[in-house]
């Protein structure tokens, strides 16, 4: 298991990756919604939101807050 800074650091290094591809290729909304088979960003909303709600529960984990999901 990753710390929430690790994790942090892995949204961070996909946010610099999305913006080099998008400067590199241009980006029109099927390659962010439908990438397809094999595409760059193929797993990468996925990847990334459940990386981001890790950390959230990680979060919320270290306030004792209720929230779950």
């Amino acid at each position: 298991m990753s710390t929430k800074a690790e994790l942090i650091q892995e949204l961070l290094q996909m946010q610099r990756d999305f913006i080099k591809f998008e400067h590199e290729n241009g980006m029109h909304p099927d390659d962010y919604y439908n990438p397809g088979a094999g595409h760059q960003l193929e797993t990468y909303k996925d990847d990334f939101m459940n990386k981001a709600v890790e950390v959230l529960d990680m979060a919320h984990d270290e306030k004792d807050s209720a929230w779950k999901r």
